[in-house]
C-alpha cells in the first residue's frame, strides 16, 4: 500500500489561522478527489474536528452530499490533553496507523499553538509542514530574531529549531533522502496594504535561504472564511446548489486565494477553477 503525503499544520503561536488554513486544504484535496484523513491535536479547541462535524450536520439537514474525511477517534481532548505524555503518544500513533490503514491519500494534521510532545511528534512525520504566519514583526519572532535597532535578520528562533530537530529526527529514522519540504505562508493578510510589509517579506526571504523554507501565499482576512464555517463548509464547496450565503465576487477571490495556496504546496486544484455559483472564477 502507498504510504499517504503526511501535511502538518504548525506554528507555535496561537492566532496565526492553522485551523483555518487547515480546514481549506482539506476541503480543496477532497474536492480534487483526493480521500484524506485528518486529526486534529488542538486537543482543547479541536476547530478542525467541530468543523467536520458542523459539515456532517448541515449536510444531512439539507440533503446535499459532500466529501467527508476519515478522522479517528482520539476521545475526550480535554481530558487527553491532561493524560500523561505516554498516553498522548500512544493515543497519537494509534490514530495515526488508523488513517494509515483506511487507504487515504493525504493525512492532514493540525497541530496546536505551542510546544508540546504530540505536535513534535506529528512534525517529525510529516512530508510536508505549513505554516502560517500574521502580517507582523510579532509572528516573524517565532521564526527569527531581528536586531531592535536595524531590524537586520540576527540568527533563527525558536519554531526553525523545532522544524530543524524535526528533519534532523526524520534523516535518523528514514534516511538522508528523506527531506521534509516547509512552506511558510503570510495569513490573515489585510485587505490594505501594511506599512511593514516590505521590511517583513525582505527578513522573510532573507531567513528563507538560511533556515531552508519555501515562502507561499496564504488566505487573506476575510468574513468569508468565517460565515461559512458554522455550516461546515469553504468556498471550495460553493456552487448553485450549495448556496447558504449570498455568492458575490468576493468569494471568488477567496476561491482564487485557495488555488494560489493549493499550488504552491504543489498540490491538484482543478476544483477550484469551476464556477462559483453562476460566477466565473476566473471574473
Amino acid at each position: 500500500m502507498a504510504q499517504p503525503l503526511v501535511i502538518v499544520v504548525g506554528n507555535e503561536k496561537g492566532g496565526a489561522g492553522k485551523s483555518t488554513l487547515a480546514i481549506h486544504i482539506v476541503v480543496g484535496l477532497m474536492q480534487a478527489g483526493h480521500k484524506a484523513a485528518i486529526i486534529d491535536l488542538d486537543l482543547r479547541q479541536r476547530s478542525m474536528s467541530h468543523f467536520f462535524a458542523n459539515r456532517a450536520a448541515w449536510t444531512a439537514a439539507n440533503g446535499h452530499v459532500l466529501p467527508m474525511p476519515f478522522e479517528p477517534d482520539l476521545g475526550d481532548g480535554k481530558a487527553l490533553a491532561k493524560a500523561p505524555e505516554e498516553e498522548q503518544v500512544a493515543r497519537f500513533e494509534a490514530a495515526f496507523a488508523e488513517a494509515q490503514q483506511k487507504g487515504v491519500e493525504v493525512i492532514l494534521i493540525d497541530t496546536p499553538g505551542g510546544d508540546t510532545a504530540l505536535s513534535r511528534l506529528a512534525h517529525a512525520r510529516a512530508d510536508q509542514i505549513v505554516t502560517p504566519m500574521n502580517d507582523s514583526f510579532v509572528d516573524f519572532d517565532l521564526l527569527g530574531q531581528v536586531d531592535p535597532v536595524t531590524l537586520d535578520l540576527i540568527k533563527p528562533s525558536i519554531y526553525s529549531e523545532s522544524v530543524w530537530e524535526a528533519r534532523k529526527q526524520r534523516a535518523i529514522t528514514q534516511g538522508r533522502q528523506a527531506t521534509i519540504d516547509w512552506l511558510v505562508v503570510t495569513n490573515r493578510l489585510a485587505v490594505a496594504e501594511a506599512r511593514n510589509r516590505r521590511r517583513l517579506e525582505e527578513r522573510m526571504t532573507t531567513l528563507a535561504k538560511r533556515v531552508g523554507f519555501r515562502v507561499g501565499p496564504g488566505l487573506r482576512d476575510r468574513v468569508i472564511y468565517r460565515e461559512l464555517f458554522p455550516f461546515g463548509l469553504t468556498v471550495a464547496d460553493l456552487s448553485a446548489d450549495i448556496r447558504p450565503v449570498a455568492v458575490s465576487l468576493a468569494h471568488v477571490a477567496a476561491r482564487q486565494e485557495m488555488r494560489n495556496l493549493m499550488q504552491a504546496m504543489g498540490l491538484e486544484s482543478s476544483a477550484l477553477d469551476q464556477p462559483v455559483g453562476g460566477l466565473d472564477v476566473a471574473a
